[in-house]
């Protein structure tokens, strides 16, 4: 039932928290974005390690200081996203439904596009993903890929794997190299070891999906998720982030 409600009524259902689910395969058609809460200390530096990191950080919306209200959707950010993380230090401290009793006027919010977008053009194309067969968060790993350092934010990028049939990588390529605003193309394929995952089964964020190698080779798309592992870092005196695979549906369509 899910599935079918607009964007507003599904953010409607996680402010009530009625729904606490994964966004992956919901209100097809429409842009998600994951989400980066940094006191305004940070905002310039982190505003600047997105534009030299655009394949994992790609702003599709930026929310001035003390505002709750993106440009991109008709959405509160405190209370409109399924489940948010809360660091302080560096450290994960709780993990909230809303966060209006962090809330601050000096925040600033950042939102950037997410590979959740490109899953509905995989889908049409008969390209089916196990994750969400699965009902399961896409799985994230760290990798040795190393961003491009902006002041106090350095650190590796974040990737996402989703198993393709090998005879079908050529056209999952093609078909996500269309949305730069969603990480584009994959960054890797194949041998997860080259870019320093040890271990498939042990994702470190969201849950792994198991797949047979015979018939299936691990794709890896830069995440959304690499900014937080990188705030992480820097350790800022506290950063709100969305929970992995928890994201912000916006108004705006994918194309």
């Amino acid at each position: 039932m899910s599935k079918l409600l607009s964007p507003k009524e599904m953010r409607l259902r996680f402010r009530e928290n009625k729904d606490v689910i994964s966004t992956s395969g919901l209100c097809d058609g429409y842009l998600q974005a994951n989400m980066i809460i940094l006191p305004a200390e940070y905002a310039f530096e982190f505003l600047l390690f997105c534009h030299r990191n655009p394949i994992p950080c790609p702003i599709v919306d930026v929310i001035e200081q003390g505002e709750g209200s993106p440009s991109i959707a008709d959405a509160d950010i405190r209370t409109d996203i399924p489940k948010y993380r809360i660091y302080k230090n560096g450290e994960l401290v709780d993990e909230v439904l809303d966060i209006k009793a962090y809330w601050r006027d000096d925040f600033v919010t950042f939102l950037l596009g997410c590979s959740f977008t490109f899953e509905k053009a995989l889908n049409e194309a008969g390209i089916s993903l196990l994750h969400q067969e699965m009902n399961k968060v896409v799985p994230m790993y760290q990798t040795n890929i190393k961003c491009r350092n902006a002041g106090r934010f350095h650190g590796s990028m974040v990737v996402s794997m989703r198993a393709i049939k090998k005879d079908l990588v050529e056209q999952v390529i093609a078909i996500t190299e269309k949305f730069p605003h969603a990480h584009g193309g994959p960054v890797h394929i194949g041998d997860p070891s080259k870019i320093g995952i040890n271990d498939l089964s042990m994702p470190d964020y969201g849950e792994f999906t198991p797949f047979s190698t015979e018939e299936m080779v691990p794709v890896f798309w830069a995440c959304g998720v690499t900014p937080q592992y990188v705030g992480l870092q820097v350790k800022p005196s506290i950063m709100i982030t969305h929970a992995p695979g928890y994201m912000l549906i916006t108004d705006r369509k994918e194309d």
